[in-house]
């Protein structure tokens, strides 16, 4: 492990050199790119310099011991001794965790959407609590959220929101929430007080560069009309609303938010560009299904993966078989417990397939 964390630590230093090259500073694709991978690296780099220092550490103190130079200096090392043992069995794991293969994504925006599924009124009201939970943890953790597209339902709630939000490690910390969330509970419009099951699906897509995901203004069917809100009624008087046809694909993006259909076109692209962006992710994992399929959360929306209980007052995600009896402080938007998990659980699977794939060379 030791030779390892020399290796973290040098391939560190030298992305740091190259950030400090005047060359590749001048080149703004190649130092973002550059800058990405620096901030990816920095936690793993920091934990191989801990890493070393307390290997050193360790070998001063057994020498110490073993040397009869000086008794009193060999009690307080060998005293010390299972402390900083018991450290370096702690900084292991994390190097082992921090040496994983790392999500290109993790640290990119997200376009999320969120849909009102089966349940009918109560499916879009549900659907409105799931965007108030993800606004006021965007909230919580220093994130800025943008809306790119409503559909209002009727008697409240959502239809349909897709959102632009962005900041630290955003992908990387929501992209397990992508799937069909359910809820159980009893509406406020039934009498009898029996409790109802509805869903919502999520998608949560990472945001894709220009550069990335180049766009055919050739491929795209533009139309303009008017925006509405609920039950038809009208809100603008003037063609604004844009709903773009990518034509190879049949992908359709439609925003009516904003009041310049300019706005509107390019926030439709910017959605239009994450889909495909997405769609070229999911080709890619395709060629790997026997590893997707074991992975917490492989972004199948058509996946149950999580039922707020509200009568019991609980949390239940199926993928990981937690269950949190925390469900307003959730709905709140203090996802972070839930989210830790996920993200545990997955490191913890991919260790064993580490594991597994060397026992199985050796």
């Amino acid at each position: 492990m030791i030779d390892r964390a020399k290796a973290i630590l040098a391939n560190f230093q030298n992305l740091e050199k190259q950030l400090a090259d005047p060359g590749i500073i001048g080149d703004q694709n190649q130092y973002r790119d550059l800058l990405r991978k620096h901030k990816s690296m920095k936690p793993a780099a920091d934990l191989a310099i801990r890493y070393i220092a307390l290997m050193q550490d360790l070998d001063e103190y057994r020498s110490i011991m073993k040397s009869n130079e000086d008794p009193e200096l060999a009690l307080m090392a060998q005293e010390e001794l299972p402390r900083l043992e018991e450290e370096q069995i702690s900084l292991d794991h994390k190097l082992k965790v921090a040496m994983l293969p790392k999500d290109q994504n993790a640290s990119r925006n997200i376009i999320a959407e969120i849909r009102a599924g089966t349940g009918g009124e109560e499916a879009a009201l549900f659907a409105g609590n799931l965007f108030r939970m993800y606004e006021r943890y965007c909230e919580r953790q220093g994130w800025k959220m943008e809306i790119m597209n409503t559909h209002m339902a009727a008697a409240g709630g959502l239809k349909e929101v897709i959102l632009s939000i962005s900041g630290d490690e955003v992908y990387g910390r929501l992209k397990f929430e992508s799937g069909v969330h359910r809820v159980q509970r009893v509406p406020a419009t039934e009498a009898s007080g029996r409790i109802h099951t509805s869903a919502a699906s999520v998608a949560i897509l990472p945001e894709a560069e220009e550069i990335e995901i180049e766009i055919n203004p050739a491929d795209l069917k533009i139309d303009v009309f008017r925006s509405s809100g609920p039950g038809g009624q009208s809100v603008n008087t003037t063609d604004s609303a844009v709903r773009v046809t990518h034509l190879p694909t049949g992908l359709v993006v439609s925003c009516q938010d904003e009041k310049s259909q300019l706005k509107n076109k390019a926030k439709a692209i910017k959605v239009l560009r994450a889909r495909l962006y997405q769609q070229q992710l999911e080709e890619e994992q395709a060629k790997q299904a026997a590893q997707r399929r074991s992975q917490v959360g492989s972004g199948d929306r058509s996946a149950k993966i999580r039922t707020y209980n509200f009568p019991q007052g609980r949390v239940t995600d199926h993928r990981i078989g937690l269950t949190l009896y925390r469900l307003n402080e959730i709905i709140d938007g203090d996802m972070n417990e839930l989210i830790n998990a996920l993200i545990s659980a997955d490191q913890t699977r991919q260790l064993e397939n580490v594991t597994n794939e060397a026992l199985a060379g050796a």
